[in-house]
């Protein structure tokens, strides 16, 4: 298989049991695959290092500043992220090989849709949830923002086109991984959004979880997964209430330390 002027990078720390899969989906066709290890205490560098890919440690400093380092690794214009839980399928593959075979992309970066794969799935439903991220972009006209948070792709020159191809995504290896890492991720969201001023109104925090469990089971349709999606569903509700809460609790925190 002929390799594409891409360099591939993934951001990772302990995760041995799913990021062969993410290099796997890679090796083959892209010129090169990074490794982006923040510490990991299992396997992951031995294995990434074992398929192939070129591992680099740099501690963890937020999601943005993360990949805007896996960024300067990459030695071609054309690069590719990847998260360490997902896994780029045959179809996207061959669009994006189809893609370069006509000569230079027109477009300086590509959206493409995730599509979420959980445990009770080998395949994902073919009405499943999707959401497009861009991923595939060249570096000089299109790169990561170095927020600690947030972790966006922002075009500094043409617009984004969009592939029809998917990629897919394992999130949550279970339910108590799944709290585990809302739980941390929604601090961060909350030290964020704390420091913008943004303080959720009694109504915000009211309305929130229904109104996004309603989002998550019928606009992202969870409703294909059964019981399963309405489960998935107070889980996304969960996540959305726990950061209000959170942010809400620290500006209470700080009112309360400017009285003392």
């Amino acid at each position: 298989m002929t390799r594409l002027p891409i360099s591939a990078f993934i951001i990772a720390k302990n995760e041995a049991d799913r990021i062969g899969t993410a290099i796997r989906s890679l090796r083959d066709w892209v010129d090169e695959v990074h490794v982006i290890d923040s510490g990991s205490s299992d396997d992951t560098v031995a294995i990434s290092a074992a398929l192939g890919a070129h591992t680099h440690f740099r501690e963890w400093t937020g999601f943005g500043p993360q990949k805007v380092y896996g960024e300067s690794l990459c030695r071609h214009p054309w690069v590719l992220n990847l998260d360490a839980d997902e896994e780029i399928s045959p179809e996207l593959r061959n669009e994006i090989m189809a893609l370069f075979e006509r000569g230079e992309p027109p477009c300086p970066a590509y959206r493409m849709l995730r599509t979420e794969l959980y445990n009770f799935h080998e395949r994902p439903h073919r009405w499943a949830p999707t959401s497009d991220w861009i991923r595939l972009y060249r570096k000089d006209r299109a790169g990561y923002k170095d927020s600690p948070v947030h972790d966006t792709v922002e075009v500094r020159q043409g617009r984004a086109g969009t592939l029809r191809g998917r990629f897919w995504h394992r999130s949550f290896r279970s339910f108590r991984h799944h709290v585990d890492k809302v739980n941390a991720y929604s601090s961060a969201q909350a030290e964020d959004r704390f420091r913008k001023g943004r303080n959720p109104s009694a109504l915000t925090l009211l309305l929130t979880p229904p109104l996004a469990f309603l989002k998550c089971f019928i606009l992202r349709r969870e409703f294909v997964n059964g019981i399963d999606g309405v489960l998935i569903s107070y889980m996304y509700a969960f996540q959305r209430f726990i950061r209000l809460a959170k942010t809400r609790e620290r500006f209470q925190q700080e009112r309360k330390k400017s009285r003392e």
